[in-house]
């Protein structure tokens, strides 16, 4: 969909029974914004919560940050009540948690539809072994599907796994979650680090993440933000590269070649693919920032 590609380099968390978080994600500079209905939602919070997201996306104020609505499970007393209330409101996207399967993700945008919000885009969040393991075939489940995010602490408890520094209990279960969302051209975002006083720790997944392909992590603490964003910007030093690559290679097309060595590293077509991407990137990545200077 158009709306896929763009910078989630930061996507905070921002729970719905509190109206100063709320008011203050206006003035963060985090990319996207997931005003959240869900699990960390006391249950006798859940309805002022949904009252204060629909109030706060009415009166918007969020400018180019992606705004996000993680609504409750399907199957919750709350989730299609949720959909309901915040299919039509001016939200960028819905986000569906604990989906599993194909199967999951046609019954969300069934209920989505009924509810007006045909025009609506999805994310969805892969949180336990069989959604890993199915998550070729939820990322192949609709166009519509924007991002896939991944609930790596959800992941790590029931692999009954141990977090550690180098994440190595949960780096094949990333990789095929990756591998689905870029067969089938979906963003795909790190899930996040509970740890937030830790930044050594923050830091080393933020870049662990983007060097395996995330386009960026979830966050629960808006001091993260300014590492999530460094980790996930590109740097001069790639910009320039990506600009030299592709026009090395349109100069050695012209010259009848097909292939050309860009600072001791040969390069074809699809690093000009890459390159483009990263300019595109870059660019959009200044647009914001500048409106949150």
């Amino acid at each position: 969909m158009e709306f896929c590609f763009r910078p989630r380099r930061s996507v905070l968390y921002v729970p719905g029974c509190n109206q100063h978080y709320l008011d203050r994600a206006r003035t963060l500079p985090t990319d996207a914004v997931i005003l959240d209905l869900g699990d960390s939602i006391l249950v006798d919070a859940k309805i002022e919560s949904r009252n204060n997201v629909v109030a706060a996306i009415k009166q918007g104020g969020y400018g180019s940050r992606e705004v996000i609505v993680r609504v409750n499970n399907l199957d919750s007393i709350w989730g299609h009540e949720d959909i309901k209330s915040v299919a039509c409101i001016g939200a960028d996207a819905i986000l569906f948690p604990n989906i599993e399967s194909a199967e999951h993700v046609h019954a969300a945008l069934k209920l989505l539809d009924d509810a007006g919000g045909r025009h609506m885009p999805i994310m969805v969040m892969l949180e336990s072994p069989i959604s890993v393991l199915n998550a070729k075939e939820i990322a192949a489940a609709s166009d519509r599907i924007i991002c896939i995010m991944i609930a790596t602490s959800d992941l790590t408890s029931q692999l009954h796994a141990r977090a550690t520094h180098e994440q190595s209990a949960i780096l094949t279960a990333l990789s095929l979650v990756i591998l689905a969302a870029r067969a089938y051209g979906r963003c795909v975002v790190d899930g996040i680090t509970s740890d937030f006083k830790n930044v050594h720790s923050f830091e080393y997944a933020c870049r662990l993440g983007r060097d395996m392909g995330f386009d960026g992590k979830t966050l629960v603490h808006p001091g993260q933000i300014a590492y999530s964003n460094d980790a996930y910007t590109p740097k001069a030093s790639e910009v320039a590269n990506a600009r030299a690559i592709i026009q090395a290679l349109k100069d050695a097309n012209e010259s009848g070649l097909g292939t050309v060595v860009v600072n001791d590293k040969l390069v074809e077509h699809h690093h000009v693919k890459a390159a483009l991407r990263l300019l595109k990137l870059h660019d959009m990545i200044a647009e914001l920032e500048e409106e949150f200077d």
